[in-house]
């Protein structure tokens, strides 16, 4: 069992930056994935962000450029931080991680308001 905790999330304005969080209660050395979702309302939750363990990473085309998501080995935390944002990136957002295709595991979310 993993448990992944989120936070900073806010309001901000268009141009602005935030750094999500997602501490995980295990070494995320052990988790082959780290990623980051988000969903709007009516809509299905997407892809924003994906950390390998090794150190790929994969970003949606709308974040490519202006997203970043890195891990801190030292803190089992790993981060979106998130500049230039559009009110377009208006949503809530979900870390996740697995430690194999059956064992999969979301944080609470956490909501960003970007205003124009």
């Amino acid at each position: 069992q993993v448990q992944l905790e989120e936070s900073g999330g806010g309001l901000v304005q268009a141009g602005g930056s935030l750094r999500l969080s997602c501490a995980a209660s295990i070494n995320i050395l052990s988790l082959r994935v780290m990623a980051w979702f988000r969903q709007t309302p009516g809509n299905e939750r997407e892809l924003v962000a994906r950390l390998v363990n090794g150190g790929h990473t994969d970003y949606a085309d709308s974040v490519k450029g202006r997203f970043t998501i890195s891990g801190d080995r030292s803190k089992n935390t790993f981060y979106l931080q998130m500049n230039s944002l559009k009110p377009e990136d208006t949503a809530v957002y979900y870390c996740y991680t697995n430690l194999d295709p059956a064992r999969r595991y979301w944080g609470q979310g956490t909501q960003v308001t970007v205003s124009s």
